[in-house]
Order: C-alpha cells, then structure tokens, then sequence
C-alpha cells in the first residue's frame, strides 16, 4: 500500500513537472478543446442580405452619397504601396487600395485615435476621443491575462491590477465595451434613411445595446473568433513566432462569424475574400438606395494565415525565414484583391461617382508579427505612441465632391471620420456632447490644417502633438520624447534634454486635455514593456529604448 500511495506520489510529480515546463504546449492542445466544447460552431450559412428598392427615381448623382468605410486591422505604413513603393521585401503591390488614394486624397499624416483596436474604433464610430467616455483600454478579461501569464511566466514583468472581477463588473456596460449612450456614425445616417450595413470586426462590446444592431445597424456579420480558415485547411499556409500572445491566439481562435447576433458559423471561405464577397453583394442588393457599409477587415491581424494560391505568388520569398513575411504578404494580397472586388462592383453598378469610400487602419503594425518593417520609414510598433503605432495609411475618394489625386499634408486624426461622413450626407452632427473631429471638407478645399492639438491617452503613456511638435511621456519609467516631426520625422532625436521650456508648454497642453477626460471605466491589468526599435523576436540590449503599455 504504501509502495503504491508512493507510486502514485512519484506520477503527480512527473505530470506536474511536466505541465511546468511544457505549459505552452499543454495550453495550445487543451484550450481548443474546451472553447469549441463551450462555444460550439455551426457549419457555414449563406446570409441573406435584405433587397433595397428595385429602382430609384432619383438618379445616383441626386441623392445622397453611398458611404463605405473600409478599416484594417493592424496595417502597417509600409504595407500599402501608395506610400512607400512596395511593402513586403519591396516587391509588394496594393494596386487597389492605392486607387483610392489616387482617385481622391491621400492623407500623407493620417493618424488613429489609439495604439490599440478597440479605444480607435471607438473614436472612429463617435468622433470623440474614446477617453472622453472612459472606453481608454482594450478589455482584457482575467481569463486571458491568466492564460498568457502561465504560457510564459515573463509576461507581464511590472504589474498586475484587475478591477474587482465581480458578476456585476463583468457585466456592466461601461466595463466590457463602449458604452451604449455614445452616438455612432450608423445612428446619425439612419436618421437620414440610409441602410447600415456591418461586416467584419466590432470589438466594441456584446451586451446591453453595445452590439451593432443597437448601435444603429441594420445588419451585421460579425467576426467573432480570428481563423481565416481552419488550421488544417488545405488552402491554408500558417506562419508563426515565438510571441505569447501569438501563441494564445492560436490556441484560443475558432473559425467563427455570427449574423445579427444569432449562433456560430463557419464563414464562407477565407474570411478576407468571404468579407469582400458578403460586402459586394451589399452594394449590389442597395445600389438604388443610400447605404452606409462598414467593413472592418480583420486582416492582416495575427494568426498569420495565407491562402496557398497568395502564398505561391511569392515565390521568390523561399528562403526559411522569409517563410512569415511569404505568409504576411499573401494575406496583404487578398486584403487589396477584395478592395479591388468592392471598388469595381461600384463601377459595375454605375455608384462610383457619388459614392465616399475611406480607408485607413486601426493602428500600427504590430511587434508580434515578428517582421522588422511593416511600419517603415517610422519606429514603433502598435502599443507604442512612436510614429509606427499611429502613423497609419489614411486616405478617401469621392469623385463627386473630392478631385483625384489630391495630397493632404497636415496631421488628420480618426476622430474626423464620423464628422465628415455626416457632413456628406447632410446630416445634424451631436451637439449634446463634445465632438473631436472636424469636417475634413473646407481643410481640403483651403489647405489649411484641421488641428492645433491632437492627443493620445492609454494609462501613463500620454502623448500630445502641436505644430509639428510631439511630445511623450511613459509615467511608467518617467520617461519623455520630445520631436519636431517636420524636421526629424522618424523620431531619431530626442530634444526632451535640450528643449525643457518646450516639455513643459506641452506637458500643460496634455495636463489641461487629462482634465476634460474621463476616468477609465475599467483599470488597467498590465503594464508591459514595448521595444521601439525590436520586435519580440529580438532580444534586448542594453541601452535599446522601450515604452511601457498600460491595458
């Protein structure tokens, strides 16, 4: 018996050594198990979008503009040719996200609202800083904090905080998403007869009229797990690294869509051709009515996933370690390939003239990718408020009322997009609340630039930017970058040192701005460092500089 009992001692051991030292592989095995046995999906169902009017007595150049916002999910400035010449190794081309720019504007300093998703399509949707109504981080729930932390046990170095997790935090609405009392760009356009249309990422709560049928969508297919296809497809070609939050993306993601908040479902294929397609056909059903249509293309956010086909086209990319930017820039090619299928159904459809398409990105490309430049010419990765986590592609075509080829200099924010799509459409813009943005349409006109101010606030890391000048400062290491971007526009210098009086004015412009914000309505749960000049596949040296990341 007692050989036995400690036998039995001897196995526990084992397995618990074992789970301690092969805690990734155990998680990346265990966890699908249990998402899809609590989050069943269903085979793929073909949506039925609603028909609009078989006819219009009005002709399209008459009525109201058809609006279309396309928004990318962590896109790098070099990732879009019209830019920078070529992303990828150089030998990438967006041709058709790059007619958008030349057939209207390209905004040379398009800046998000955040260096994280949710906080930018929050702005994006309202117009308003996100601070304005305390949606200041990503919500990040405890089952996720605790799964990275024990993958890597380094996660994490500095703090964690969780607000108390109670059922009633949980589930109140200003803790899990935007809170259901700000005005989106859908309500203001459904007041004014337009059909709204949802495709792709929301991330911006689930609950209490926090989804997008309450937020004044019609209809809605909504991502809810980031697969482009399921792991094993044979049309699949995956490219990993050795990032944690990497690895629990792909052990936590399912191959998921809903459609107006109903079950589960497979998506029709790879979900940035499936978006692409679902987006055409709402711009065939509603080509005789105006329509809003807002797609929020999850690519090319991690898993790194390419169809074979894109992934074959760069075969010159055969190198081993080029096989992740092969993988990334297939992913790139069917992101403009759709682009390419929207603006040509426009064509088809006889809606190109007075349709306003804008296209821009979340934020930054990300340091998890593990590839050195998706942001160039600018440091930074998103997480960071250097260039390379804000400075993102931007740009907007409405032939009607925009003269192609125009190139916008001065600093433009997210914010702007909600006031300016109201402005198209003619519709009242809130006055009931602090709106940030401003009508980007007399700016163009005159040239002139929209903003004195613009500013960024993600817990102790604060930025502010005026007349070419940008200041950051990092509470958490207390820490500030001073530029002038007109001159050094890659952030190579810092003048914090040899410019005190300079700090200080801007350090009084973002101390006045903190006050007109709102407390975060959820506490930040960590603080991690961001290289600015490495990837997470890089290691630290000393003297490498770094921010840190409240969220």
């Amino acid at each position: 018996m007692v050989k036995k009992i400690f036998l039995i001692f001897l196995i526990g051991i084992f397995f618990i050594f074992i789970a301690i030292n092969f805690r990734v592989q155990i998680a990346m095995s265990i966890i699908p198990i249990l998402i899809n046995f609590t989050n069943p999906v269903a085979v793929n169902e073909n949506i039925t979008w609603p028909d609009g009017p078989e006819s219009n007595s009005q002709s399209i150049n008459d009525r109201k503009p058809n609006i279309i916002l396309i928004l990318a999910d962590d896109l790098g400035f070099n990732d879009v040719s019209l830019y920078n010449g070529g992303a990828g190794d150089g030998n990438l081309q967006t041709p058709n996200i790059d007619r958008i720019g030349k057939g209207g504007v390209t905004f040379t300093n398009g800046y998000a609202a955040s260096a994280s998703c949710s906080p930018s399509r929050a702005s994006i949707m309202t117009g308003r800083y996100s601070t304005r109504f305390g949606f200041e981080f990503t919500p990040f729930y405890r089952f996720g904090y605790t799964l990275m932390k024990w993958m890597d046990p380094t996660f994490d170095p500095l703090i964690s905080q969780f607000k108390d997790a109670s059922e009633e935090n949980f589930l109140d609405e200003d803790y899990v998403g935007m809170p259901a009392s700000e005005i989106t760009i859908a309500e203001i356009l459904k007041q004014e007869g337009y059909y709204n249309a949802h495709i792709g990422k929301w991330h911006l709560g689930g609950i209490k009229g926090q989804n997008p049928i309450e937020q004044g969508f019609d209809d809605s297919l909504q991502l809810l797990s980031p697969l482009y296809l399921p792991k094993n497809d044979p049309d699949v070609v995956n490219a990993k690294t050795s990032a944690t939050i990497d690895k629990m993306v792909w052990a936590s993601s399912q191959y998921a869509v809903r459609f107006n908040g109903g079950k589960a479902f497979e998506p029709g294929g790879y979900i940035t051709d499936y978006y692409s397609k679902e987006a055409v056909k709402v711009i065939e059903k509603n080509k005789n009515r105006p329509f809003f249509l807002y797609l929020g293309h999850f690519a090319p956010h991690n898993p790194m996933q390419s169809l074979k086909n894109d992934f074959d086209y760069f075969h010159h990319l055969n190198n081993d370690d080029q096989h992740n930017l092969r993988v990334y820039s297939g992913m790139l090619r069917a992101l403009d390939r759709g682009i390419g299928d929207i603006l040509n159904a426009l064509e088809q459809n006889n809606l190109t003239e007075n349709t306003l398409i804008i296209f821009s990105s979340d934020n930054g490309g990300a340091n998890y990718l593990e590839l050195s430049d998706i942001n160039n010419p600018y440091r930074g990765w998103k997480l960071t408020h250097f260039e390379g986590g804000m400075h993102v592609p931007f740009m907007a075509k409405w032939p009607k009322k925009i003269k192609s080829g125009q190139i916008f200099d001065y600093p433009i924010h997210q914010n702007d997009i909600l006031p300016t799509i109201a402005t198209a459409a003619e519709a009242p813009i809130p006055t009931d609340r602090v709106i940030d943005g401003k009508n980007l349409f007399p700016y163009l006109k005159n040239n002139i630039p929209p903003h004195e101010n613009l500013f960024w606030r993600q817990g102790r890391l604060q930025t502010v930017l005026q007349n070419q000048w940008k200041l950051i400062r990092d509470k958490n290491i207390d820490k500030k970058w001073l530029y002038h971007l007109k001159n050094d526009p890659t952030e190579k210098v810092n003048l914090a040192l040899l410019n005190p009086s300079k700090v200080s004015e801007l350090e009084a412009l973002l101390d006045n701005h903190n006050l007109e914000q709102k407390e975060p309505n959820m506490e930040s749960v960590i603080a991690t460092p961001i290289l600015i000049d490495k990837h997470t596949g890089q290691k630290y040296a000393e003297g490498d500089e770094y921010t840190y990341w409240d969220n």
